[in-house]
């Protein structure tokens, strides 16, 4: 009997080990059913487990458990309870273990921090940081990651400088999420100096999630070739570098160069999974790459056997019908073996409406309809098809659809680094110190566009005002505001970066082309979709986007 036990405790702990959360979950309810000896440890473990796959059902039942057998003082079971609870987004249920846990350790502290912030409650995780009777490298890590998890960057970043002045030991998980931080808000200059932090401390070589980061990061900021010179340089690399790279290269619209990464890939040695497949797929789509694309789904589906996930799909929908091949990316849909969802049919929607095939873009619009999307990005494209073919109808069934879900648009935001300073936009915003300049600058850099032949584009603006306000609207647009900033307060030359939260405008787009051109500027914009280089009047995009 006990040989058992410690049998099916080891299988158990095994699993969970190797990621297979949900089959030791399982295996630990059926050896319950036969006279199972429970322990803290064992139990400790089955809740960590439940947390890695967000049964919280299963979670709360072996709460009840451990309070039933009285475990509910062992530190590091409740710990684990309230890792669990913070997983499963029952910040409640954490907060409620935590604070009836009769004494805290810093590891205990730490998961808290980390749950309050991946719930947003950012100011809670900071008041509980700042009262703790001592911190470790951890108490900071979990603070930093946290707060770039909740998209407050920035504030991390400050938390990092505070960590590095107070003194406190950075360990390879610290330079981790600061790297990772500066990916997500293509902070290029800290990057830069967290790559030197990499260098001085000694993490550069033979740390690979390190390496790993730096190479997203420099991605990330636009950086290709800073990008592959980290990738040549690492003496150790695995799936995680070559995807990183492969992305990379996707996101900058080469993809001949994602796909030569890929087959070097293979020829290694290394075996591509899922998210590499998912960055092939999305550099052939950004590049029009029809039968590319073709061989890589291929690959992944009869050569690794690996079972297409939505995003998979969405990229082969999207990659035909950006190519106009509407007919086969249609049919494509009618073959998939799952119910296509709402970002699939979206970004179908995009390309219908791109290439004016209105006749489909009706008929997805109303699929897109019926699948009530939670987000607003597929209303707004909605909304502007059916203003653009003049169906006012549709447009306030649309509008009218968002009031009654719930759905709010979410504004769009560009930033700019400038000397050290990040300055942050909305579209029509006024409140900067030199709103009144930039404004002034546009409007006269306008009509030399005009002069050149520039019309504005203003089918995308739905208030019932005049032509002349739709295009002073249109002149507001967050990532013109962003970039005159920077053509009036760099030197004439100065390569100009912006990055905004929504997909770039098609007005914005040919705008930004003509500027390069005009003021001879090289511009590079990261929207949430990829980068587009604008130099000399072109986008490296070659309008796949």
């Amino acid at each position: 009997m006990m040989h058992r036990t410690l049998s099916n405790a080891k299988t158990i702990t095994n699993l969970i080990h190797q990621g297979q959360s949900r089959q030791a979950i399982v295996l630990f309810h059926q050896v319950l059913k036969n006279g199972f000896k429970l322990t803290e440890f064992l139990l400790s473990a089955i809740v960590r487990a439940c947390g890695r796959v967000a049964a919280v059902k299963e979670g709360k039942q072996f709460h009840c458990m451990a309070i039933k057998h009285g475990f509910n003082r062992d530190m590091i079971l409740m710990t684990s309870l309230l890792d669990m609870y913070s997983k499963c987004n029952n910040i409640t249920e954490a907060r409620l273990v935590f604070d009836e846990m009769p004494q805290r350790d810093v590891i205990a502290t730490n998961s808290m921090i980390s749950g309050l912030c991946w719930s947003h409650l950012t100011l809670e995780a900071i008041e509980l940081f700042s009262n703790m009777s001592r911190r470790d490298a951890g108490s900071w890590n979990s603070l930093i990651s946290g707060l770039g998890h909740s998209s407050e960057g920035r504030t991390g970043l400050v938390f990092f400088e505070k960590m590095r002045l107070e003194g406190s030991e950075v360990d390879v998980m610290t330079m981790v999420s600061v790297i990772s931080i500066c990916s997500d808000l293509a902070a290029l200059r800290n990057g830069k100096q967290c790559h030197g932090l990499v260098i001085k401390y000694g993490f550069e070589l033979g740390y690979l999630p390190v390496g790993n980061a730096i190479i997203d990061m420099y991605a990330k900021c636009g950086c290709m070739e800073d990008a592959c010179l980290c990738f040549k340089n690492m003496p150790l690399k695995n799936v995680i570098s070559w995807t990183a790279l492969i992305t990379g290269y996707g996101k900058q619209g080469r993809g001949l160069e994602a796909l030569e990464a890929f087959d070097t890939m293979e020829v290694e040695g290394v075996a591509p999974n899922k998210i590499t497949f998912l960055g092939a797929l999305y550099a052939c789509s950004h590049a029009g790459l029809v039968q590319e694309g073709w061989r890589v789904f291929n690959t992944m589906v009869h050569k690794y056997s690996i079972a297409p996930m939505m995003e998979h799909y969405t990229c082969m929908v999207d990659l035909l019908a950006r190519s106009k091949c509407f007919s086969e990316a249609y049919k494509f849909i009618e073959r998939m073996p799952v119910k296509p969802d709402t970002r699939l049919l979206t970004a179908f929607l995009s390309s219908c409406c791109s290439h004016k095939n209105l006749e489909l873009a009706r008929s997805v619009g109303k699929k897109l309809l019926e699948s009530a999307p939670e987000e607003a990005g597929a209303y707004m494209l909605l909304s502007n098809f059916y203003g653009l073919v003049g169906d006012l109808q549709g447009v306030a069934k649309v509008r009218r659809l968002m009031l009654d879900r719930g759905i709010r648009k979410e504004k769009a935001c560009t930033w700019i680094e400038i000397n050290k300073t990040v300055h942050s936009f909305q579209s029509g915003d006024r409140s900067h110190p030199l709103s009144k300049e930039i404004y002034n600058y546009l409007q006269h850099l306008f009509k030399k566009l005009k002069a050149n032949g520039y019309v504005p584009d203003t089918s995308m603006v739905m208030q019932n005002v005049d032509e002349q306000t739709k295009e002073e609207i249109v002149l507001g647009h967050s990532e013109k505001l962003a970039i005159g900033l920077g053509l009036i307060s760099t030197p004439p030359g100065t390569r100009i970066v912006i990055v905004k939260n929504l997909r770039v405008c098609v007005d914005c787009h040919v705008v930004t082309g003509l500027i390069s051109k005009i003021e001879g500027r090289e511009i590079v914009a990261r929207d949430s979709n990829r980068f587009h280089h604008f130099k000399d009047g072109l986008c490296s995009c070659e309008n796949h986007w």
